[in-house]
């Protein structure tokens, strides 16, 4: 049995204190009290899928931010990693180091069994298809970055309440942007969890 727990729509956001890209610490909290806040993990920088979801994620930043959804994407590297990574695929993005994973811990992100990596079928098709759309193969993590750790996606409200888990099924699973812009059937991010998901 997994000691590692999910987090649920309304549960507390565990706020870490983690390193920014220039090791200086720096709070998750100082993130979403300013507004709604979309934490994105990443796995390891050797990720195709990963650099995927960074380039839709920085694509769509400006709607993001036109929905006053703040941004922050924590990696597994360390401050000088992550730097190097986020300058080339997320300039102008906050980029969070956590190379010890305690934040992916805490936010219960798994290690991928081999049904979720290894022998996925929609790994191997999503592989294929990056190859040839991207020319991206999968490439071993940096030293240090463990390359089935599970990403995973949360969407945190101002009161410091989590409004969506995302949580991968597999290692090239990630949320549809529109889920993120839009919220589950039109609901508002910001506004309290306080009944049914449900449609304004």
């Amino acid at each position: 049995m997994s000691n590692f727990a999910h987090l649920k729509f309304n549960d507390p956001a565990p706020d870490l204190e983690l390193q920014d890209v220039n090791g200086n610490p720096v709070k998750l909290s100082s993130f979403w009290k300013r507004q709604v806040l979309l934490l994105a993990f990443t796995r390891h920088f050797g990720c195709p899928q990963c650099k995927e979801m960074v380039d839709q994620l920085v694509t769509v930043s400006p709607e993001l931010k036109e929905k006053d959804l703040g941004l922050v994407i924590v990696t597994q590297g360390t401050p000088e990693e992550a730097k190097a990574f986020c300058a080339e695929r997320a300039p102008g993005v906050t980029c969070l180091a956590d190379p010890q994973r305690k934040a992916y811990q805490a936010y219960g992100l798994e290690r991928a069994n081999v049904w979720q990596s290894f022998l996925s079928f929609n790994v191997w098709r999503s592989n294929r298809r990056l190859k040839r759309e991207r020319g991206w193969n999968t490439d071993l993590p940096p030293n240090g970055q463990d390359a089935l750790q599970m990403a995973g996606t949360f969407v945190i409200a101002p009161d410091g309440r989590i409004r969506l888990p995302y949580y991968y099924d597999d290692i090239a699973d990630h949320p549809s942007i529109d889920l993120l812009l839009h919220g589950v059937m039109g609901m508002d991010w910001n506004q309290p969890f306080e009944g049914p998901v449900a449609p304004k």
